[in-house]
């Protein structure tokens, strides 16, 4: 066997069985140790994170009128499960370079050294495109949403406070958001989470293009279909509102086309590579269709 042949083969790591089970259990447990360390660390400092959490709607609100964004608890525990939920979602995100390092240790061993190449900028762009995601709903969409929601307010709390004795001459009081502080939480985790992971669409398809699953071909093929699964997975994953449903709608369907054209110029690179080896001739690709070539016999 030659030196060339030896980079490209399975690193030097045939176990046992018992040996890789040894391995993961190993790999869970740092990766376990890691989150609740961090879910720790973030229980301490949960307010300014929650705080963070809350501009936007502080701005919306202020906006709109509102003296102020103070949030209540409804129930007396709430305060507590909100810090503890603010703790699990932020040491999540605190502790993913350790788990994600774990993974990879425990993954890469079993893999070509070809491979390891190939599929580490998609772990690298795995992240980057959820804080891409995470921050297009934070700084656009959750702003947009709540100035919208805020709009069915009859009168801002300023003004009930300076015209007190005009709503007693008024048959019907206001209608002013006093807002759970569980609930704004859930929503706007909701709007990061989703956008954080249909964000992921282009690193997933690419992947199974690079890995011959898919091609650029089928995907612009079912594009349609696509466009009604797009339309019913921002349905699911938004609130129930219109808006919220075609910002996403719009943010993920680009996200499709570029998903073609990194997937197309995968398939330029393989073709280019199969040329210079003599596997195909030039005109030729390595995907072409043969449904293509009867249709146009």
């Amino acid at each position: 066997m030659t030196k060339a042949t030896d980079a490209d083969e399975i690193d030097d790591s045939s176990a046992p069985l018992i040996e890789h089970l040894t391995e993961l259990r190993t790999r869970i447990l740092w990766s376990l140790l890691a989150y609740v360390v961090a879910i720790i660390i973030c229980f301490f400092v949960w307010e300014p994170i929650f705080n963070f959490l809350k501009a936007p709607l502080c701005t919306a609100m202020l906006n709109n009128g509102a003296p102020n964004c103070d949030l209540q608890y409804i129930a007396l525990q709430e305060g507590f499960f909100m810090a503890f939920n603010i703790s699990l979602a932020a040491g999540f995100v605190l502790a993913f370079p350790v788990i994600a390092y774990q993974m990879w240790r425990f993954v890469a061993p079993g893999l070509y050294r070809t491979e390891k190449n190939a599929f580490l900028p998609f772990l690298i762009a795995s992240p980057f495109m959820f804080i891409i995601g995470a921050a297009v709903a934070y700084y656009v969409v959750v702003p947009l949403a709540f100035n919208f929601f805020l709009t069915f307010q009859q009168e801002t709390a300023s003004a009930v406070a300076g015209a007190a004795e005009e709503m007693r001459n008024q048959s019907g009081g206001g209608i002013v958001f006093h807002g759970s502080a569980q609930a704004y939480l859930s929503l706007a985790m909701k709007f990061i989470l989703a956008f954080g992971i249909c964000f992921q669409l282009p690193v997933l398809l690419t992947l199974m293009g690079k890995a011959g699953l898919i091609t650029s071909r089928s995907l612009s093929r079912v594009r349609r279909y696509a466009i009604v699964a797009i339309l019913l997975v921002a349905a699911v994953a938004t609130p129930p509102d219109m808006m919220s449903q075609v910002i996403l709608f719009c943010a993920i369907y680009p996200l499709y086309e570029v998903s073609i054209f990194l997937v197309r110029r995968i398939e330029r690179q393989k073709d280019a590579q199969a040329r210079a080896e003599g596997i195909i001739g030039d005109g030729e690709s390595l995907y072409d269709d043969p449904a293509d070539e009867t249709e146009n016999a």
